[in-house]
Order: structure tokens, then sequence, then C-alpha cells
């Protein structure tokens, strides 16, 4: 019988697990950026709307 890799599924779960904080801090990042295009994307509206 074969004899089991633990060194090999230990790595792979160290990786899933930094993958999902990856992720996860990716997702907690992105409300940031989003709101911030949005501001500048109304602050560049307002002048045009005012300008004419």
């Amino acid at each position: 019988m074969a004899k089991p890799n633990y060194s090999f599924e230990k790595r792979k779960k160290e990786l899933d697990r930094q993958k999902k904080k990856d992720e996860k801090k990716a997702r907690k990042s992105e409300p940031n950026g989003d709101e911030t295009e949005v501001t500048d994307v109304a602050e560049e509206t307002e002048p045009a709307v005012e300008t004419p």
C-alpha cells in the first residue's frame, strides 16, 4: 500500500488558505475603489451640467 504524502496535502491546504485570504482582501478593497471612481465621475459630471 502507498504511503500518503502528508507534506503535499499540508502545502495544498496552505495554498488554499492563502488564495482565500487574497480573494477576501480583494473583495474588501473593491468597494473602496468603486466608490472613489463613482465620486470622480459625479464630480466630472456636475461641472459639465453647470457650464451650459
